[in-house]
């Protein structure tokens, strides 16, 4: 991770870590070198650039910079306006822009925001341009083999233009809708926009796969994204489909790029269960190429005893859907994703896409003419108890040999029956300890054994 970007773009609280001119200086930089690198190619065309965002108060403002930036560089803006993520994604590819800008800080509260940089191919900008925009937010760009404190202006014509590319959106809702495979007609769907950007574009495919679809939280008003809402907040659509007796109900977050299920009966359908239902309904007609689901190392222990039950490999990569969709290009894997819901579907998109996520559940559903509780019942998610202590050095801990050997010993007594997890956190000076086990005292237990040691060494901050 760099200075400014994470794993997930340049996220911060809005004008305090996260200000318009950064916005406005990264609008800059990335017209003028998409400009540059065509001039390379002897294309004298305007860069194309297309940006979407969610439904938070300081989106406009983000937006609103970063089109200043880009058509002072010489780029011409197309503003897809409130969109989900994967759709901004979706056209960036589809349509052949020289990158996409989604502003949003996905599940975080409103007065956080987010720049998500998404290259030519729908995917994760590269580290190399990441790289490119720090040194020109610091004043220390070093690039084509020259030193610069800014980038030129454009001029005259070679201005750009903005344009407004609503149509971008309406094409992807069409693209969801063309991958229903079967008519939902008869199932009573309840739909969590957490008044975010799926809040005008969810409705509209499920409607138009013939389902009968009831919506709550999409009446964004700038402040109310993710608030007691969506998937962050799952124990409201939880309550919602018991009470309206729905046979199905799926929650999203802000940007809509995560999705998690309720069952007809209330039931939490995690990002574990999703990769278990998809992969084994995958591997049943022949579609899982090469025998493999792809997660993260924070998947429950239940989860891979279910895999090794009915046959299937699994990759266990670092937290975050990065390292996911990295590992499946790598290795050619179809599926892949994260316990809160990020679901990759390599076949269909470039990115975790959570309207996507939920109409692939419904197509289980229906092909095996099954309710979500019956497809996920031969799961069994393990108790898990994770805890953070926060520390003086987050790797002198992990590598002191007390700390290993505590860590050692209770991977030993858990043997086959559950695990432990002991990771540093990415943003924070704290180490997580995380055990899986057959019983939460025995988890808890566990846990307290290693943080114990980590306090008697005196790394406890």
């Amino acid at each position: 991770m760099g200075k400014y970007f994470g794993t997930d773009g340049f996220r911060g609280e809005a004008n305090r870590n996260l200000t318009a001119d950064h916005a406005y200086k990264i609008g800059r930089f990335l017209g003028w070198y998409y400009g540059e690198l065509r001039r390379q190619r002897d294309n004298d065309e305007s860069p194309r650039i297309v940006i979407g965002k969610d439904t938070r108060l300081s989106s406009y403002m983000f937006e609103y910079s970063l089109i200043a930036g880009l058509v002072a560089s010489g780029a011409d803006a197309y503003m897809m306006h409130v969109t989900p993520t994967p759709s901004v994604a979706y056209i960036a590819r589809v349509d052949k822009f020289d990158c996409g800008i989604m502003i949003s800080a996905s599940h975080n509260p409103y007065y956080d925001n987010g720049i998500k940089l998404i290259n030519s191919q729908g995917e994760k900008m590269d580290e190399k341009t990441i790289g490119y925009i720090e040194q020109y937010l610091d004043g220390e760009l070093e690039i084509f083999g020259e030193k610069m404190t800014e980038v030129p202006f454009a001029h005259r014509e070679k201005i750009g233009k903005t344009v407004d590319y609503v149509s971008g959106r309406n094409r992807y809702i069409g693209y969801l809708i063309s991958l229903g495979v079967y008519s939902f007609k008869g199932v009573k769907v309840a739909l969590d926009c957490a008044n975010g950007a799926s809040w005008n574009v969810a409705k509209s495919v499920f409607d138009a796969l013939g389902a009968t679809t009831f919506v709550i939280n999409a009446e964004p008003n700038g402040t109310n994204i993710n608030n007691n809402a969506g998937s962050t907040h799952i124990e409201v659509l939880q309550k919602y489909v018991v009470e309206n007796h729905m046979d199905i109900g799926f929650a999203y977050d802000g940007d809509a790029d995560r999705c998690l299920c309720v069952d007809e009966k209330g039931n939490v359908v995690t990002g574990d269960h999703i990769l278990y239902v998809y992969g084994r309904y995958m591997k049943e007609r022949g579609k899982l190429l090469n025998n493999t689901v792809v997660t993260t190392v924070m998947s429950n222990f239940g989860l891979y005893k279910a895999f090794d039950s009915l046959d299937i490999n699994y990759e266990k990569t670092k937290v975050g859907d990065k390292y996911v969709y990295e590992n499946m290009i790598s290795n050619g894997h179809r599926i892949g994703g994260e316990q809160s819901g990020h679901i990759i579907f390599m076949k269909y998109a470039s990115t975790g896409d959570g309207i996507l996520t939920s109409l692939k559940m419904m197509e289980v559903m229906m092909a095996k003419k099954k309710k979500m509780s019956e497809l996920t019942q031969d799961l069994i998610i393990y108790p898990q108890v994770l805890k953070n202590i926060r520390v003086t050095d987050k790797t002198l801990c992990q590598n002191d040999p007390k700390v290993q050997e505590a860590v050692q010993k209770v991977a030993e007594e858990l043997g086959e029956s559950g695990r432990i997890l002991v990771r540093e956190s990415g943003t924070e000076p704290l180490v997580r300890v995380m055990v899986e086990a057959q019983s939460h005292e025995t988890c808890q237990k566990l846990v307290d054994s290693v943080i114990d040691v980590i306090v008697k060494t005196g790394y406890a901050a």
